[in-house]
């Protein structure tokens, strides 16, 4: 199975790294990002720290990103993406959502 990476971004800074991974998701900060000064989490869930986070199922906060009723049915009709495809959905839907945090499948 190839599994998919996603660049995670606070402010329009990189701040980490979301896989899939064999056990489920991991997440982990950039080392720059946790060295500037302001460095905000990317949640309260999440917080600053040099570890790897793992989950089995895609952690709440990035899964919460995810848009929801008619915007999240436009998304499945326009990407021909299931609705369980929870990363891919992340993937499509959360390059420029509302807020600090966004998603990105090439690291920009």
């Amino acid at each position: 199975m190839e599994y998919r990476t996603a660049y995670v971004y606070v402010k329009k800074r990189f701040a980490g790294i979301l896989r899939e991974t064999d056990y489920g998701y991991s997440f982990r900060y950039d080392r720059d990002y946790l060295d500037l000064p302001d460095a905000s989490p990317v949640s309260l869930t999440l917080p600053l720290n040099g570890e790897e986070y793992r989950a089995k199922t895609l952690f709440a906060f990035f899964d919460g990103l995810i848009p929801e009723g008619w915007l999240l049915n436009v998304v499945l009709h326009n990407w021909k993406i299931s609705r369980d495809d929870r990363f891919g959905l992340l993937l499509v839907a959360c390059k420029d959502p509302i807020g600090d945090v966004s998603v990105s499948e090439v690291k920009i």
